[in-house]
């Protein structure tokens, strides 16, 4: 089982979301708690793919065609880190 610890700012940012948006973050949750990020591979709607950049080391899962996870995992004390759920800019 890992740990998954969320930016404090997160709760906030749900109760401005869209219903279906928090529900997806939901269950990202729960796949990322029982299986790791590893496990979101297997789910082509999420989208999980690795930052470039500035956010270079940190992964995107999609929760909707706008809304997006940000996170790292650190994988030597199995704890996964949401640093931020935005709207994605096109």
């Amino acid at each position: 089982m890992w740990h998954i610890k969320e930016h404090r700012d997160i709760t906030k940012i749900c109760r401005k979301m869209p219903g279906h948006v928090v529900q997806k973050y939901e269950l990202w949750k729960e796949i990322v708690f029982r299986h790791g990020p590893e496990k979101l591979k297997e789910f082509p709607g999420f989208h999980d793919e690795k930052l470039k950049g500035n956010r270079k080391g940190q992964r995107s899962s999609r929760l909707s065609l706008q809304y997006r996870v940000i996170y790292w995992a650190q994988n030597d004390i199995i704890t996964v880190y949401v640093l931020e759920i935005t709207p994605h800019k096109y």
